[in-house]
């Protein structure tokens, strides 16, 4: 089990660098060249990584995914029962292919929807509460401010173990993951439990017929795991410049907080607070640049995908199943033209669901792998993107 960063020019190495301290100036948002900082290294660049253009790429050997869980809301809200909005059916299935979604209870919260997820995972990975020793939770609609909402699951569950959030938007479950590989290569855990759930409708402003019909709420849960070769120290070794053949084989994270008001809750937080005012102008609700982001969101996808498989050695051919943060069906479709997948490789729940955010990935997870779509030994490819702006793309060996 290993962390193994790769390695590039010195040149682009510190260029990059450079470009990821400075917010993400790349050219997905904006023309322009980077200058490396006066006494900056190529041995501190890389030292901090293996960085790209276009982000942060690694490996992580030796652990896997032994068990999936999801949770949705009962209550299915059809476009057809938003058309008290002025939304048509049809507008929105041609421009989001989404066709119905989940709200939770008035008396639900996301917690609540961990707890189901959480133990559903749990009893497919046939793990006990007192065998966790991670929990982390991707969430940007916590039940409070303070205490985080992985602590309260933790309790909840009666895990005797450390629990932190993330909050990284679409992409939190892709950093999660990342994470909790990490402290499990470190020797640090050994079945580390991720969710990523959001109730995102109460985030958006229900008379807003944009916003408010792409969303829904949902929960997606995965326990982490050495491989069993990882676990008897069988793992890659990590002085070895070759590619990790299990685990993480590829990933790349990245940010670009250059474009953060793209995709914004104004209110709510200390930089503005949520003062009668701020509730009276809607700031407590998300507001979207709706066409730059998708514009951003076909090129981070694209990019990011053809940099992990380059990084692994691997052909768009040998995936098994690509499984993109569900988010618009013309992304995933641009998504599957630009890498040349097979479209049947291809796992889509967006049409039930919505955008879940954080749930998104692991619900299509859980869905697929109930339905038998993925083998051990098979690759899958997952992507997510969104606020921040942030993305993670990772080539996992099943």
């Amino acid at each position: 089990m290993h962390t193994e960063p790769a390695h590039e020019s010195p040149k682009t190495s510190v260029l990059s660098s450079q470009s990821q301290a400075s917010g993400g100036n790349s050219a997905r948002l904006q023309s322009g060249s980077d200058i490396a900082p006066a006494g900056t290294s190529a041995e501190s660049a890389l030292a901090r990584g293996h960085v790209t253009e276009h982000g942060r790429l690694g490996r992580v050997g030796g652990i896997r995914i032994a068990g999936t869980g999801s949770y949705v809301p009962e209550q299915i809200v059809t476009n057809e029962d938003l058309a008290n909005l002025g939304c048509d059916s049809d507008w929105i299935v041609r421009r989001t292919g989404i066709r119905q979604r989940r709200h939770a209870a008035a008396d639900e919260a996301t917690s609540d929807m961990c707890f189901h997820a959480a133990n559903r995972c749990m009893q497919n990975a046939g793990v006990t509460a007192s065998e966790v020793d991670l929990v982390l939770v991707a969430t940007i609609t916590p039940d409070h401010q303070t205490p985080s909402t992985a602590s309260q699951l933790q309790g909840r569950l009666g895990i005797a173990a450390p629990a932190m959030d993330l909050g990284v938007a679409c992409s939190g479950f892709t950093y999660a993951l990342v994470t909790a590989a990490q402290f499990i290569a470190a020797g640090n855990a050994k079945n580390v439990l991720i969710v990523g759930a959001d109730l995102m409708t109460r985030t958006v402003d229900p008379d807003d017929k944009k916003i408010y019909p792409l969303f829904g709420d949902a929960a997606g849960a995965v326990l982490v795991t050495p491989t069993p070769s990882g676990s008897e120290g069988g793992a890659h070794n990590p002085c070895d410049p070759g590619p990790a053949t299990e685990g993480l084989i590829s990933y790349q994270l990245g940010s670009e907080g250059i474009g953060g008001e793209m995709l914004c809750v104004p209110a709510g937080g200390s930089r503005q607070t949520l003062t009668p005012e701020a509730y009276a102008a809607g700031d407590q609700f998300m507001k979207m640049d709706g066409r730059n982001v998708f514009k951003w969101a076909v090129r981070v996808v694209d990019e990011s995908a053809k940099d992990v498989l380059a990084h692994a050695g691997v052909a768009a051919d040998d995936i098994a199943l690509l499984i993109l943060h569900q988010a618009n069906q013309r992304i995933i479709d641009s998504a599957v033209a630009g890498l040349g997948v097979d479209p049947a490789r291809v796992f889509v729940n967006l049409d039930r669901y919505g955008n879940t955010s954080a749930a998104s990935i692991p619900l299509a997870l859980d869905e697929a792998v109930q339905a038998g779509r993925l083998q051990r030994g098979d690759l899958l490819l997952m992507s997510g993107f969104g606020a921040g702006l942030a993305w993670g793309t990772l080539l996992l060996r099943w």
